[in-house]
């Protein structure tokens, strides 16, 4: 297992390096859904248990690339209103939290998904003194209030570029495609979402299209780097990219 975290590079060249899609077929092997989907499960991290409703997303090891570095403030939510955009669960919005968010929108297209963050919040956190957890369902951003401002933003989007079933659930959970996150970003920068200084932590990996899904992003007006990158020595390449607005430093 092999880790990296790399130098912020300009986003055009960025671009031009980034790992193409791994071959379709390898795509379609590396991403066969479980059978437990539509059963109850549970999810163990960080001293926390958790029961995993039929559903609803079952955090792994790309999740916890973000729910760790929230965690040990290495993307710092202390202060500031937070967004976990695809929550699920609710590991990260639970994490964020109890770090002292100002604001935690917990942000799912699924319903029975935000009901279980909700669950979730509220049993590790509870009712916190400067802290406000808003559940919104929606397609991407449309549960955010008109003129809410965001300072953090994180997704571990569905992107996988090839179908691996037709259950709707498991799309919706595995492999929507990079025209999610063109939207993701359309309507972060069309609605003026991100307040200044804002940042937006995605998880993209080589099974899906990641020189489509940044530019995306730069057409949307953001800058992208590489904020970390996980080697799993299987062939898949998993990047944590931080975004922020052309022109800010």
């Amino acid at each position: 297992m092999i880790v990296h975290t790399l130098e912020p590079a300009v986003t055009s060249s960025l671009i031009e390096q980034l790992p193409p899609p791994l071959p379709a077929e390898r795509i379609i092997a590396l991403n066969q859904p479980k059978a437990d989907l539509h059963t109850h499960r549970t999810y163990a991290w960080n001293g926390w248990d958790f029961d995993v409703p039929p559903g609803v997303f079952m955090p792994g090891a790309t999740s916890r690339m973000i729910h760790e570095r929230l965690l040990d403030d290495t993307i710092d939510v202390r202060g500031r209103t937070y967004a976990a955009m695809g929550v699920g669960l609710g590991v990260e919005t639970a994490v964020a939290g109890l770090r002292g968010a100002r604001e935690v929108y917990a942000l799912d297209v699924h319903g029975d998904s935000v009901h279980t963050a909700r669950r979730n919040y509220e049993r590790l956190v509870g009712e916190r003194e400067g802290t406000r957890f808003v559940p919104a369902a929606g397609n991407v951003f449309d549960g955010v209030p008109a003129g809410t401002r965001l300072d953090v933003v994180t997704f571990n989007p569905p992107a996988v570029s090839q179908a691996v079933s037709t259950d709707p659930d498991v799309v919706r959970n595995v492999c929507v495609g990079a025209p999610l996150l063109a939207t993701f970003f359309e309507q972060l920068a069309h609605r003026d979402l991100l307040a200044p200084g804002g940042e937006v932590f995605v998880v993209v990996s080589n099974t899906a299209d990641m020189p489509a899904i940044i530019r995306h992003a730069v057409t949307a007006g953001f800058e992208a780097e590489v904020f970390h990158r996980h080697d799993w020595n299987d062939g898949v390449l998993t990047y944590l990219f931080r975004l922020r607005r052309g022109g800010v430093a």
